[in-house]
Order: C-alpha cells, then sequence, then structure tokens
C-alpha cells in the first residue's frame, strides 16, 4: 500500500511538472515585453531590459483614503525614507527582519519600591512580548494588498514578478503562477465556473489538473480599483470545494477568505481609494509602491535617453522645476515626459516645460504631430490639428469632463458613444490618442478604455471646459449649467470656488490646468483654443482673487493647491518674498495665513532636508505651527517644544500623526493640559498612526490625560516612547506601568515625575 501511495506521489508530482513548465513557457511570452503607454500597438520593448526598479515599502492603512492622488505624489516627494522597511519584487511574501530595542523605565522623582525587582519583572514581560511578536511575524503571509496610485507602476510589478518566476530568477518554490486582471473577471460577472474551470479557462496549459489544495499557487490580483463584482464578503456563501460551482464573485470571496485553497497565497494590487474593499483580517500584510526614488528616476532616464548628454541634460531640467521632479515619481509620467522633451530635442527646441500644464500642451501636440505622419503622410512641418483631429480632441475633452464629475476612470462603449466616439474610430488613431486613450482588450475582445494617466484625464476636461465657455459662452462648472454673456474674470473665480468647495481635492489638478490654459503664451503653444480675449487685466484680476482666498484661512491643502495655481499663472511673487525673508532671517515678522502657506509651498518645493522639521527656527507660535502642518506632515521628526501651543493645536496635530509616516513628536512644555492630550489620543488610537516617540515632559498633564493615554495605548499602536516628566499624571501612572508587562503592547521606555 505505501509503495503504491509512493508511485501516486510521484505521478502527481511529473504531471505537475509537465503543467509547470506548459505555464511558464505562457507566462514568458506572455509577459516578456511591454508596450509603454498603449497596449498592443506600437514597438514592444523586453520588459527585462528597461524595467527600472521601484519603490516598495512595508505598510499602510487598507481603510479608504479619498485624498486626491496627486497629493499622494507630493507627499511621496517628501516622504523620509529612514524609518521605512522597503521590499524588492521577488520578496514581496516576504516579512521583512523585526528590529529589537531594549525597554527602559526611568523616573525623575521618587523610584517606585523594589525598583529592581520590578526591572526583571519588565524584562521577563518584553522577553515574552518578543516571543509573542516573533511568533506572529513568523506566521507565514497568505494574501498581501499592495496600494499605489494609478501609474505608479503595480501592473508592471506583477509583469515582473510572473516573468521572474517563468524564467527562473525567483520564487522557485512555487509550483503554480496564475495572474489575473479584475478587469478581465469583470466580464464574467454574470457566468458560473467552478475554481478549476476558472483555472482551466483563463490558463489551457493546465487543463487536465484537477487538485490545487496541496500546491504551492499564487494568485496574483491586479487592479481591485477596476473590479465591478461587489465583493460581499459578509453575505456571500462559504465555498470550500474548488470543484463546486459559482459565481466569480463568489469564487473571488472565499479566495480572499481562505475558504478556498487556505494554502495558496494572494497578491491584490489596487489604488489607494479601493483598498477599503477588502476586510482588514483576510490581509496579512500591506505595501505600498511609491514609483521611482530619486535615484530611480535617474536610473530610467538613462536607460530611455541612451544619449549620455541627452540623459544628462533631461534630467538636469527636471531639477529644475519642483513639480515636474515631484510628479516623476509616478513611472508613466515619466514616459510622458520623455515622449515630449525626445521630441523637441528631435526638433531642435531647447525650451523644456516648466509648469505642468506647458507639459501636457506638448504631450497633447505631439501627439497630434505623429498621428498626422502616419496616417496622412504629413512631416512634422505640415499643421498638426486637422479638422477630424480638433473634432476628436473636443470630444475626448467632452468625454474626461463628464467621465471626472461622475468619478469614473474606466470608460465602456456606451460612454463614448454619448460623447460622439466611435470605438472603431479611436482604434484607428492607436499611434496617438489611444496613448493618450487607452483600449485594454478583455475576453471576446471586449474592450474597456481609460486614459494613460488620470492627470490626462483631468488636462483634456480642463480643456474642454475652457473652450466650451470662450467659444460658446456655457459655463460648465456652474450649477446648472448658465450661457450668461461670457465674463473671463467670474468664469476662473467660479473655476477656484468649485475646486475649493471639493473638500478632498479632487478637482485642484483640474484647476491647475485650466488657469494655465488662461495664459496667452499657453494657447499659442497649443494652437488649437479659441483664442480667448484674456488680457493681463483678467490674469491679475484672477491672481488677486487667489491671494484673497489665500487669506481666508482656508486648510493646508487647499492653500497649497492655489500656490501651484499661482506657478501655473507665472505669478510667484508670495513665494519670492518668503525667499527673502528666509534669506534675511525675518521669519518672526511674519504674520499672516498666507505668508505661512507660503513657507510651507517653499520648503515642500525646495530641496531642504525635511526629516526632522523643528518650528523653534521659524516662530513659537499656534499660527505659524497651523500654517506649516503639510511641512510637520511631510516630516518624519517635529520638535515643538516651548512654542506657545494650547490645546487647540492637539486637534490638528492628531489628523496629522493618524495620517502620515511622523514618528517622533516633541510637545514639551507647551501649556496643552488634558484637553489636548485627549485629542492626541484620538490620533494615537488611528490605525494609520506611525508614531514611535511622544513627549509630553511639563504639559499640564494630570490623572484624565494619563488615563486617556492609557486606553489609547491599549488598542494596538507603534508607540516605544512615552515622556510624562514633570506633569501630575496620578493613580494614572500605575495604568501605563502596567502596559509594559502587556506582550502586545509596544510601549518600551516610560518617563514618570
Amino acid at each position: 500500500m505505501k509503495q503504491e501511495q509512493l508511485a501516486e506521489r510521484l505521478r502527481n508530482r511529473s504531471s505537475v511538472g509537465v503543467y509547470k513548465d506548459k505555464l511558464k513557457s505562457h507566462l514568458e511570452q506572455r509577459f516578456s515585453c511591454v508596450f509603454e503607454g498603449m497596449v498592443g500597438k506600437g514597438s514592444p520593448a523586453p520588459l527585462q531590459q528597461i524595467y527600472t526598479e521601484l519603490y516598495i515599502i512595508e505598510g499602510g492603512a487598507s481603510e479608504v483614503n479619498q485624498e486626491h492622488e496627486v497629493k499622494h505624489i507630493e507627499a511621496a516627494f517628501k516622504k523620509p525614507t529612514a524609518e521605512e522597511t522597503t521590499i524588492a519584487c521577488e520578496d514581496i511574501f516576504k516579512r521583512p527582519a523585526l528590529k529589537q530595542r531594549p525597554i527602559t523605565v526611568e523616573l525623575t522623582e521618587q523610584p517606585i519600591t523594589r525598583e529592581q525587582k520590578k526591572r526583571k519583572k519588565l524584562m521577563r514581560a518584553e522577553q515574552t512580548r518578543r516571543q509573542v511578536r516573533s511568533s506572529l511575524r513568523e506566521k507565514p503571509i497568505r494574501t498581501v494588498l499592495t496600494k499605489g496610485v494609478a501609474g505608479i507602476g503595480k501592473t508592471v510589478l506583477t509583469q515582473k514578478f510572473s516573468l521572474d518566476w517563468a524564467e527562473g530568477r525567483a520564487n522557485q518554490d512555487v509550483q503554480l503562477l496564475f495572474p489575473f486582471t479584475f478587469r478581465e473577471l469583470n466580464v464574467l460577472k454574470d457566468r458560473s465556473f467552478s475554481l478549476v474551470e476558472l483555472l482551466h479557462h483563463f490558463f489551457s496549459q493546465t487543463k487536465g489538473l484537477y487538485r490545487f489544495g496541496k500546491l504551492q499557487v499564487i494568485f496574483i490580483f491586479d487592479g481591485l480599483d477596476e473590479c465591478r463584482l461587489p465583493l460581499d464578503f459578509s453575505r456571500t456563501r462559504v465555498l470550500t470545494e474548488p470543484t463546486e460551482s459559482a459565481s466569480v464573485e463568489e469564487l473571488l470571496v472565499n479566495l480572499i477568505r481562505g475558504s478556498l485553497l487556505p494554502s495558496a497565497r494572494l497578491w491584490i494590487t489596487t489604488r489607494p481609494a479601493a483598498a477599503n474593499q477588502i476586510p482588514a483580517e483576510c490581509i496579512s500584510m500591506v505595501t505600498e509602491v511609491r514609483g521611482f526614488s530619486d535615484p530611480q528616476k535617474e536610473q530610467y532616464f538613462r536607460k530611455r535617453f541612451r544619449d549620455v548628454e541627452q540623459a544628462t541634460a533631461v534630467i538636469s531640467h527636471i531639477k529644475t522645476s519642483s513639480i515636474l521632479y515631484i510628479m516623476c515619481h509616478i513611472p508613466v509620467f515619466c514616459w510622458i515626459l520623455s515622449t515630449v522633451l525626445l521630441h523637441l530635442m528631435e526638433t531642435s527646441k531647447r525650451e523644456f516645460p516648466c509648469t505642468l500644464t506647458q507639459m501636457y500642451i506638448h504631450f497633447l501636440v505631439v501627439q497630434a504631430k505623429v498621428k498626422n505622419i502616419k496616417y496622412h503622410e504629413g512631416t512634422g512641418a505640415d499643421m498638426h490639428w486637422t479638422p477630424e483631429t480638433r473634432e476628436m480632441v473636443r470630444s475626448l475633452g467632452k468625454l474626461a469632463f463628464e467621465q471626472l464629475q461622475k468619478g469614473n476612470l474606466i470608460f465602456y462603449e456606451s460612454d463614448l458613444s454619448e460623447c460622439g466616439l466611435d470605438a472603431a474610430e479611436i482604434a484607428r488613431y492607436s499611434g496617438v490618442f489611444t496613448q493618450v486613450f487607452r483600449e485594454e482588450p478583455g475576453l471576446y475582445q471586449d474592450k474597456v478604455y481609460c486614459f494613460i494617466h488620470l492627470s490626462v484625464q483631468e488636462f483634456l476636461a480642463a480643456l474642454h471646459v475652457h473652450e466650451t465657455f470662450f467659444s460658446s459662452g456655457e459655463n460648465l462648472l456652474s450649477q446648472p449649467y448658465s450661457s450668461e454673456s461670457p465674463d473671463p474674470e467670474a468664469f476662473y473665480r467660479s473655476a477656484v470656488d468649485r475646486a475649493l468647495r471639493c473638500p478632498i481635492g479632487h478637482l485642484d489638478l483640474f484647476l491647475r490646468f485650466l488657469l494655465g490654459l488662461s495664459l496667452p503664451t499657453n494657447q499659442n503653444l497649443l494652437g488649437l483654443l479659441t483664442h480667448t480675449e484674456s488680457n493681463p487685466r483678467t490674469i491679475q484680476e484672477t491672481v488677486t482673487y487667489i491671494k484673497q482666498k489665500l487669506n481666508e484661512g482656508l486648510p493646508s491643502e487647499r492653500s497649497l493647491n492655489l500656490f501651484h495655481c499661482l506657478n501655473e499663472l507665472n505669478d510667484r511673487s508670495l513665494v519670492e518674498g518668503i525667499q527673502q525673508y528666509v534669506k534675511e532671517g525675518r521669519l518672526c515678522w511674519i504674520s499672516s495665513p498666507t505668508q505661512w502657506s507660503a513657507v510651507a509651498f517653499f520648503l515642500l518645493s525646495s530641496d531642504s532636508n525635511l526629516l526632522e522639521f523643528d518650528l523653534r527656527k521659524y516662530q513659537r507660535s499656534e499660527t505659524a505651527l497651523l500654517g506649516l502642518l503639510l511641512v510637520v506632515k511631510a516630516s518624519t521628526k517635529a520638535i515643538l517644544c516651548g512654542c506657545n501651543l494650547s490645546h487647540n493645536s492637539c486637534g490638528h496635530l492628531a489628523s496629522v500623526i493618524s495620517s502620515s509616516s511622523l514618528t517622533c513628536l516633541d510637545l514639551s512644555n507647551n501649556d496643552i493640559e488634558d484637553s489636548g492630550v485627549e485629542l492626541l489620543c484620538s490620533g494615537l488610537k488611528n490605525a494609520s498612526c506611525r508614531l514611535e516617540t511622544l513627549r509630553l515632559s511639563g504639559c499640564l498633564v494630570s490623572e484624565r490625560g494619563g488615563t486617556s493615554l492609557a486606553s489609547a495605548l491599549t488598542t494596538p499602536s507603534h508607540l516605544k516612547e512615552l515622556n510624562l516628566s514633570y506633569n501630575h499624571p496620578g493613580p494614572s501612572a500605575e495604568l501605563l506601568t502596567a502596559l509594559l508587562d502587556d506582550p502586545l503592547c509596544r510601549l518600551e521606555t516610560l518617563r514618570f515625575p
């Protein structure tokens, strides 16, 4: 009997090897080449040759994040890396090594009796705690959720992982690897399969293999944000048999739950806003793709521009424009920028774009010229805006704006038809507008459509709104749409107001483009717009209106975007004034919220190292802190001690620590009192809080504040050091000391009066 079982196992192993080889061959052929910018069109490039490593970190909560993605990009540009744990593509299912630190209890007054005994007890508790944490980390990773903004490289990352496995470069302990996209699965939402049938349907190389339970299998599901399946984890029935027929939604839910193939590993990628579709208890580890780090940007452009002088010139230019350099964290943006700069170099034009609007205008012009050459036998010197090209751009702009209003990034043929677009015509312009507007083949050649990046959609939407107003007088930004006599100044004011009313900044980049298009120089560069009657007075009125808004005490994020808008309008007076203050050391003279917002914009746009932010270098005031909150948010360590802060600051700081990588906050010698501590605790309780050190020495904290801290630290927290010296926590000191005995609490250093 044993011999028969052994023979059966050997036969199974041999057959799995055959399927594995067939699957590897298929994936190698499928992923060996990629099409930059356009799927299935143009000249493919070998993935292993052009791939540039991406910056991937461990961490990040899986709850919904509705902030505009450009904010993620700009934050990532200044986000410090000293405390972050990086992960290589091939190690996505491996936990980074656990860092350990010793525990200490320091008593500034009246040591606790039997101190040596307590210290031994604390050391035993720490040993137990580390054993528990170590055992938790040793638990195999089953499901990894990887977040990243659109165009950051998530899809190419999964393709690189798959190709490395197929070519035998990495993860060879894996027997079968099945990469899916949610776009493919959307097509099957009304059909039923068993899990085995679904695998055979997509990967015919495995037909004949029906048992997967004991195999080392990885499933990749790319693009959760594009999923059109409900994924109801609360009411979906439980499935345990891979041969049981069910809807695709039910199969996915049970795979992610672990009911189906519990030994399989899953990798799910998503944009941040869709991350909460997967329950936290179903996720073993969260990672985030940050795109390119600064060295990786240079590496990318040196691969794109083989000529050393050209590459050096490109890198040098990008570094002179902070917004272009920031956006180059996104690989697809690097591709767009490369396309523009390469064209300018080939046409001997050395005036490189310095604003986002200029860059996207150049990109659209390049695409139009390519289309003219490819389909109409024109030359680069011919007029690029033919009547049909103009109509195509107008239709794409209408689609971009209407879908932006609805929050849609993926479109179907019905959406195209409503805007007067024909899918066949779009496919015909594959060399141009399908690089701007990309079609993605699914099963049965069903197609979904999307712009190459959200920012391209926002640019075309702004182009449509601008052209509509100045050609017909219709203001698409008013509710309901108005067609009163055109008043450019009122039009731009309404655009600013509309963007400011959007609390999460979804129209911020749209507004930058719209205002950039108001400049006659940009209109001449594009050569497509109906020329407006905007004159220097109109532009100056818009600038004045934006500066008035900056004086109204707007939230930091809104203020920062208005400074970007001023930059698009070529007005840098406020920032240049602040630079002079900084140069002359006169920051203590600053008093208005607008000036502090300008300081924040200057710091975030400069090459300043923001790992440590010290408010004392600027001004010891609450007004200064509120104006520089975005700088605090971009730092690792914030020193705010002795800065005349009250409990009013703590609500804002709670928001900062719950949504940033801040690891150290020093609030010592500020009268924040118990009410301020309670506000801070709301941030400490947030799952996204990464704070490890909190110093509250001499902050008038009493028993109420100490109790709040003890309660906050009973929830999962990263806090390792808490300083409450020169306060009066009373009996709450015992509650805090008891946390050192809790194996699941990370507190290691506690300082008491």
